[in-house]
């Protein structure tokens, strides 16, 4: 089995769905790396890199109760092929299974949620 780790900011608002029993959380995670050096400046260049995860059960459930747009998460992830045949034409797919995950740095959003909940909390209450 081939298990990777991957750090990066959600792209959007975790989505959650329920099939029956099961439920199924999709979301992208987004992160900067190094794309060489500019010719002129010499100065280092960056590219953004996207990948989808797909997560189940109570991880799904955990993920789109906690996790905003701009939320980091730290995600060790299985790749489950997704290939299929159509026409004579392979067209080839992944899909990235979350096995674990961390929640890392909050995004602006929600530093902006728990900055107005600090502030309407009566002072010294946590």
């Amino acid at each position: 089995m081939n298990i990777f780790s991957f750090s990066g900011r959600l792209a959007a608002a975790p989505n959650l769905q329920r099939h029956g029993d099961t439920t199924v959380c999709r979301f992208r995670l987004l992160r900067n790396e190094y794309a060489g050096k500019d010719k002129q400046s010499n100065a280092n260049m960056e590219r953004t890199v996207g990948i989808n995860f797909t997560a189940f059960g109570r991880k799904a459930e955990s993920i789109s109760e906690h996790c905003r747009e701009g939320d980091q998460l730290i995600v060790a992830a299985r790749v489950e092929d997704n290939s299929f045949e159509k026409d004579g034409v392979t067209h080839y797919s992944y899909n990235f299974i979350i096995d674990e995950f961390e929640f890392g740095a909050p995004g602006a959003l929600k530093r902006q949620q728990l900055e107005q909940q600090r502030r309407t909390e009566p002072n010294g209450s946590y």
